[in-house]
């Protein structure tokens, strides 16, 4: 809400999102979910072209890289181990980090 930083989201995703909103509570409230998603000014939907398929332990995962690279994001946020992987990946060069080294890209930004 203070434009510290842009949502990156792509159709795969906000239907997962979607998905797992709704397994957890109700799919009118999922839906409700990700249009406010959508009605934030700092989401951006992203279109991707190409799939690097650069994550083969969890296919699914590739969306979010897919989408991160498409949106040319500084980097990734995730916990998911599965990115480790694109450590190794030379190019697409993509910066994954955790959530805690994410608040603190938020709070230098805060100032």
């Amino acid at each position: 809400m203070e434009g510290r930083y842009i949502l990156c989201i792509s159709h795969d995703i906000l239907l997962e999102y979607e998905e797992i909103i709704a397994r957890h509570t109700s799919p009118v409230l999922a839906q409700a979910v990700t249009d406010a998603l959508l009605d934030l000014p700092n989401v951006e939907m992203i279109t991707r072209y190409y799939h690097w398929n650069l994550i083969a332990v969890d296919p699914d995962d590739n969306k979010f890289v897919d989408c991160a690279i498409a949106a040319r994001a500084l980097f990734l946020v995730s916990e998911d181990r599965h990115f480790d992987v694109l450590k190794h990946v030379d190019f697409p060069k993509l910066a994954v980090i955790r959530l805690a080294d994410f608040w603190e890209e938020l709070q230098k930004r805060a100032v």
